[in-house]
């Protein structure tokens, strides 16, 4: 580091004239710089990565961890009898570029509700300790499904849980694969949104040439489109209805496509409880379609998906490890990729001030 001190600091107590002295300079590096204006002070700093992680997905940020060569930083984190989170960062952040880790998922002993309001205690823990800038990186952002107001009376969670980061004082995020693109119009803030589409690409890759993406309903055309454009392959719809009124309730109704004899590769950003691709691949399954696989970023696999998913005609699912699959719900038909890769680049992008969307080559964002 190098110093230099402002001439006015050392004006003499008993009238002197201005000017530098440099016995006087507190630091062991100064050097003096006289212009027309006087003198000043200089500090040039390096800038210092703080990787931090809350508790839902541990084994992610390990590895994103290893991939930029870096030590997870220990929050200590703890509750009190009744229940209520308590933070304390083992190591100074004080003017340090922080990334706290937490995907919003219900994993031993948390809830969703849980892993959100752990994130917001670790950001408010780093901005009450001075760090310069703060990053949340949310592998799988919470409430996103209620991204607008469907029916009257409804709250926009996914705005919500945007304005309490900002409120906590988050000065970026993270994100792979949100449930809907306008999501980062809630942000006042920087949002880099990622993508799982170069790892779930490769996976499809390995299924054959003579593959058909499908998109399991309307509202994800435009992401099947860009798998079908990276692998080449022909796109099929299969359209859905939801129940009034009732939730997680489909009803798959026809497909748009050809998929008789052909390898049919469902893509969705998310599995919760699997009636959406397991009505798709029964129904594709009826049309013909030789072998069914499904792909998706976030495992969410509420109950019943594990049940549905084992006693499916689906032949297996990719998903990603944005979220953690639980030990009991690991089964043979689920293959775990991981996008640590990925998440570990756009950190190393973000901070060094360098480009996110090269990553992906601009894709991410079509």
């Amino acid at each position: 580091m190098r110093y230099v001190r402002n001439n006015t600091m050392a004006r003499s107590s008993i009238g002197g004239t201005p000017g530098f002295d440099p016995g006087g300079c507190r630091f062991k590096s100064c050097r003096a710089s006289k212009s027309k204006w006087g003198g000043f002070m200089e500090l040039i700093t390096k800038k210092r990565l703080h990787l931090i992680s809350g508790r839902s997905n541990l084994p992610l940020a390990k590895e994103i961890a290893d991939h930029l060569g870096v030590e997870l930083s220990e929050p200590n984190l703890a509750e009190f009898a009744n229940g209520e989170i308590h933070c304390r960062f083992a190591e100074s952040v004080r003017g340090g570029d922080v990334f706290i880790i937490q995907s919003h998922s219900a994993s031993e002993g948390m809830t969703v509700n849980d892993s959100i309001m752990e994130q917001l205690i670790m950001v408010d823990a780093a901005r009450r300790a001075s760090a310069k800038r703060i990053t949340v990186v949310c592998p799988f952002y919470g409430y996103a499904r209620q991204d607008r107001k469907s029916e009257g009376r409804e709250p926009i969670t996914a705005r919500l849980l945007a304005t309490l980061f900002i409120a906590s004082g988050v000065s970026r995020m993270i994100s792979v694969d949100l449930h809907s693109g306008q999501i980062q119009g809630f942000f006042e803030k920087p949002v880099d949104h990622l993508t799982a589409m170069p790892v779930l690409v490769d996976y499809m890759k390995t299924l054959g040439d003579d593959l058909v993406v499908i998109s399991p309903d309307t509202g994800r055309v435009k992401v099947a489109e860009r798998y079908a454009s990276e692998l080449a392959a022909d796109l099929a719809i299969v359209h859905k209805r939801r129940i009034k009124n009732k939730k997680n309730v489909v009803e798959s109704k026809d497909v748009m496509g050809d998929v008789d004899g052909r390898v049919c590769v469902l893509i969705d950003d998310m599995i919760d409880t699997g009636g959406t691709i397991v009505g798709a691949a029964e129904l594709l399954a009826e049309q013909g379609a030789k072998e069914v696989y499904a792909c998706t970023t976030h495992g969410v696999f509420s109950d019943p998906a594990i049940e549905r998913i084992e006693n499916s005609v689906i032949k297996e699912i990719a998903m990603t490890n944005t979220l953690p699959l639980q030990q009991d719900k690991q089964i043979s038909k689920i293959k775990v990729l991981s996008v640590a890769p990925i998440i570990a680049s756009a950190l190393d992008a973000v901070f060094e001030d360098t480009s996110v969307s090269e990553i992906f080559g601009g894709k991410h964002l079509s």
